[in-house]
């Protein structure tokens, strides 16, 4: 039997990793959302942890461009949080799997980028995401994961996927930024490799140290929109390009973010598949697929008049979700 304990269950990659577990053999889950652990609150994350084997910390502060204004309060949860949870899980030999984010990088290059490329963030947000990243190598060097992904999105929360899905069912056209490049993630998928990573490191087969859990390819905010539209059956035409500089953001976004995947390959875990193959699955999921069949059904013209798509923006209900699990960046209305 194995303990697991993940914070953040109530957002959208917390539920997939809550979902998967339930379904493993030998796993037994304690789902703590913000309102059953509050990671901020050391005393009650000292609580919280012993008894467990393995904890997966999914809770996150979010809100990128909220973040240029209260770095202070998003590093509070993104970085000092996070050590909380790691010196807990040192004192009572648990082992701590992590998410942070490719915004820890630079994204200034054409190159896929390596676990062992230097951090760099160009933003308050990445900045706070680099704190809880070294507070889990610093605390846990043994016994620390950090799993870096990107733009997520899943059935179980606002996100980019769906958000363009409610578009497609209101507005004839939408403008989506065509010069930022990256990997659209499924959560539910990198839930899977998430729980295989922390199964292999409670076992003694992976060591510590980052990995990059992201879908196979690239694309740009602007491809996957279109890729939503085809395989929804609608008229891709529709999504229409653009570009960064149209919609300016408190926050500065990466322009390539495209994550090399060499140590999750080198640790013999499964590559997730290449990102088109995954949303095509994602679509297929009741959440997602009832959205695609409301645009389906709007008829042609029959839209109001369309407005521009702003990249940068998390996709999330208010911004005073603070403490949502990690769900990726991707538009607003504009």
């Amino acid at each position: 039997m194995t303990r697991w304990l993940v914070t953040g269950a109530g957002g959208m990659l917390g539920r997939d990793i809550v979902e998967v577990l339930r379904t493993r053999p030998g796993a037994v889950v304690t789902a703590a959302g913000h309102g059953e652990l509050d990671i901020t609150d050391a005393a009650a994350v000292a609580r919280a942890v012993p008894g467990h084997d393995i904890v997966v910390n999914a809770a996150a502060w979010t809100d990128v461009d909220g973040a240029e204004a209260a770095e202070d309060l998003a590093t509070a949860v993104n970085g000092h949080a996070v050590g909380h949870l790691a010196g807990a899980c040192a004192d009572n030999g648990v082992h701590l799997v992590h998410i942070s984010t490719d915004y820890v990088l630079t994204g200034d290059g054409d190159a896929p980028l390596d676990e062992a490329a230097p951090p760099a963030p160009v933003n308050a947000y990445g900045r706070s995401k680099l704190a809880g990243e070294r507070a889990v190598r610093a605390v846990l060097p043994h016994t620390g994961h950090v799993v870096r992904t990107a733009w997520l999105y899943g059935e179980h929360g606002p996100n980019f996927v769906a958000t363009m899905l409610l578009l497609a069912a209101s507005r004839p056209d939408v403008r989506v930024v065509a010069d930022q490049h990256g990997q659209p993630t499924w959560s539910a998928a990198l839930a899977e490799g998430i729980v295989d990573l922390g199964g292999a490191a409670r076992a003694g087969r992976l060591a510590a140290g980052i990995y990059h859990g992201v879908a196979g390819g690239r694309t740009t905010w602007y491809g996957l929109a279109r890729a939503v539209y085809e395989e929804c059956g609608l008229d891709p035409d529709r999504v229409r390009p653009t570009t960064t500089d149209r919609f300016p953001r408190p926050a500065r976004r990466p322009a390539f973010s495209v994550l090399a995947r060499r140590r999750w390959a080198e640790a013999g875990l499964e590559l997730m598949d290449d990102w088109r193959s995954q949303l095509r699955a994602a679509l297929r999921r009741p959440g997602l697929a009832e959205l695609a069949e409301a645009a389906r059904a709007v008829k042609a013209g029959a839209a109001p008049p369309g407005r521009g798509v702003a990249p940068g923006a998390r996709s999330k209900t208010p911004s005073t979700a603070k403490m949502a699990a990690n769900s990726g960046d991707g538009p607003q209305l504009g």
